[in-house]
């Protein structure tokens, strides 16, 4: 094992630096160290790294929450995975005392704390992490679906609480990797027609190839005159992946519809209309993370019910992480993996000209 190792460290508002630091160690009873497979780069990290920040993170510690890993070396305490168990990682960790954890609440949680957040996370060649964080998932799902499986915990989280009924409609405004991953899930569970709206051509591309079945340019295009001719009677159920867009979720949605605000945008303040709630019935369900969703989400991607791996546009090595979020912010890509292999000269220059290499 190597005694240093690269690695993306958070410096503050706005700064990502990339240093040298020591492998971690197992130290703690219950540790596990894990060879990291590869881990997903999201809107969370852009948020932290946003000035001002739209997501409070601790000063100096490795970012990286949606990881896979291989179990390398276990505490005096770990009972349930061992060496060579490959595991997909619940990043945030619940105080399991709390009000809200002891009321079921554990996404409530008033004293968690995340890796890649809180402690070091996955943006590394090896993490720590507690036993309690991991889920075994087989070696033959993919590496590239597998590592989706923390932000399709906290998309299945959002479909559990509002569930489609066979042939319904849903609408999705905002075709980034959540939304798409919401058309994903609701399609799987026996949504009729899928609508997904966007202001990026290029993402709306991608929708279209993972199954959308009407794509919106909000910028050029009414969207709710288009959901009215192709739904009727308005959408049956409305996400806002975004954060932003209540007020147009509400529109969107025929009487008696469901509305899931899963987008988070703390900036955003907004003008509400609770008149056309009041009115006509609508039901509005925030939809924060995950709870207890991960064995589910291991099961299903086991049973290839869906292959997220399709969403993945760029993959990166460790140390291109600075470069891939500039790509991000410039809205070049969908959904962008890091590895721990050493990067071709060709994905080098390309991730300097923040333009990383798409995958087929």
């Amino acid at each position: 094992m190597a005694h240093n190792m690269l690695v993306p460290v958070f410096m503050g508002e706005g700064r990502l630096e990339m240093q040298e630091r020591p492998t971690p160690q197992v130290k703690n009873w219950d540790d596990v160290l894990l060879r990291v497979e590869a881990c997903g780069l999201c809107g969370t990290d852009l948020n932290i790294l946003a000035v001002p920040p739209a997501h409070i993170a601790e000063v100096g510690i490795v970012l990286g929450h949606e990881c896979i890993g291989t179990v390398e070396g276990v505490g005096a305490g770990v009972k349930y995975v061992r060496q060579g168990d490959r595991v997909v990682v619940a990043p945030r960790l619940h105080c399991n005392q709390c009000r809200y954890c002891r009321r079921g609440l554990p996404n409530q949680c008033e004293d968690y704390k995340t890796l890649g957040i809180h402690r070091d996370g996955g943006l590394a060649p090896y993490v720590v992490a507690p036993e309690r964080a991991l889920y075994k998932i087989s070696r033959a799902v993919a590496l590239d679906d597998a590592v989706f499986a923390e932000v399709l915990s906290c998309v299945f989280g959002g479909t559990t609480r509002v569930a489609v009924n066979p042939g319904e409609s849903v609408v999705i405004l905002g075709a980034g990797p959540v939304g798409l991953l919401f058309g994903m899930l609701y399609r799987a569970s026996g949504a009729g027609k899928i609508i997904v709206t966007d202001i990026a051509p290029f993402r709306l591309e991608i929708a279209r190839k993972n199954g959308a079945d009407v794509v919106i340019n909000s910028r050029e295009q009414d969207v709710e005159a288009i959901v009215k001719e192709q739904t009727g009677l308005g959408a049956d159920i409305v996400v806002d992946g975004v954060g932003a867009l209540l007020p147009q979720a509400l529109k969107l949605a025929r009487r008696g519809g469901r509305i899931v605000l899963f987008g988070l945008q703390a900036h955003a303040l907004l003008p509400v209309s609770q008149y056309l709630i009041t009115r006509y019935e609508l039901t509005v369900q925030g939809a924060f993370g995950g709870a207890n969703q991960f064995p589910g989400v291991v099961q299903m991607l086991e049973s290839g019910v869906i292959h997220p791996s399709s969403l993945i546009t760029h993959r990166v090595a460790a140390a291109n992480v600075p470069e891939a979020f500039n790509a991000m912010r410039a809205g070049e890509t969908m959904k962008v993996i890091v590895t721990h292999d050493e990067p071709s000269a060709d994905l080098q220059a390309s991730c300097v000209r923040m333009a990383v290499s798409r995958a087929p």
